[in-house]
């Protein structure tokens, strides 16, 4: 096991080092959130208004992105990043070829893993310091929003990155940008990281409603907004456990379907 863990690091190193030479990848996964926070907040600084029943709470636009911004930062790095470096993988037969040889399986597994959750805990970072270093938001204080934030961000990792394994398994590398990156554009516009999710068609909201992004970026607006703001979701209330529930819910789905459609060669081949 020592060993794995050990080839695991080792094969994270690798990962990043492979992942920072793609420069398409670094950009629309990595680079893109933050491109956007600091876009939007500059562009419409502190003009926008939260809930108009409260008109003395009020917040800038950097406060107001953040929390899709880092929503939509961890579906990109866990979930697309996983779909689409696999699906490559497949095809190309590096797959096929680590198959062959001494390493064990699991160290594979655990280097995108590495490589998962290290970029995104550096992208939240940076979103983190351009929103209060750039933009002057007030970050929470409170110890129990930090933890809700560690719960959303952790669960919303490892969903991605076992939803993105499994997700690779229906594309090839020819097609698999088109498949990964259309329904994640879509999920963004309805789940509450461009526009308030207030603002959305309550029939959007609930298709929404089904996918774990919109909980993540719930889970996140419970973090970084004022707490009035709850009256603006669809239950009138953060539901911190029931976002937890149903992204744990979505994570179990994910590593089910992960186990059970994971293949090393692409189809037709052995």
């Amino acid at each position: 096991m020592t060993s794995s863990v050990a080839l695991g690091w080792d094969r994270t190193v690798l990962e990043l080092k492979m992942y920072s030479r793609e420069k398409e990848a670094v950009f629309f996964s990595f680079l893109f959130p933050i491109l956007m926070l600091t876009l939007f907040s500059v562009i419409f600084g502190s003009s926008i208004k939260g809930d108009p029943s409260n008109q003395a709470v009020h917040v800038n636009a950097a406060r107001l992105f953040l929390p899709g911004m880092i929503s939509a930062g961890v579906l990109l790095t866990s979930f697309q990043t996983m779909a689409m470096s696999v699906a490559t993988e497949r095809d190309d037969g590096t797959l096929k070829r680590l198959r062959s040889t001494p390493m064990p399986p699991v160290a594979y597994f655990l280097g995108k893993v590495g490589l998962v959750v290290l970029t995104s805990l550096a992208q939240t970072v940076v979103l983190l310091l351009v929103a209060r270093v750039a933009f002057g938001v007030e970050l929470p204080t409170a110890g129990s929003a930090w933890l809700t934030f560690l719960a959303v961000f952790f669960l919303g990792v490892f969903g991605g990155v076992v939803l993105g394994i499994a997700y690779s398994s229906i594309a090839s590398a020819r097609s698999v940008t088109a498949v990964v990156v259309g329904p994640m554009l879509v999920l963004q516009f309805i789940s509450g990281v461009y526009f308030q999710f207030s603002q959305i068609p309550s029939w959007l909201q609930q298709v929404a409603s089904v996918f774990p992004l919109k909980w993540i970026a719930q889970g996140m607006r419970s973090v970084f907004y004022p707490d009035s703001w709850r009256s603006m979701e669809m239950a009138g209330q953060w539901e911190i456990g029931c976002t937890a529930l149903v992204l744990a819910a979505w994570a179990v789905l994910g590593l089910v379907l992960c186990l059970r459609t994971f293949r090393w060669f692409k189809r037709g081949t052995t």
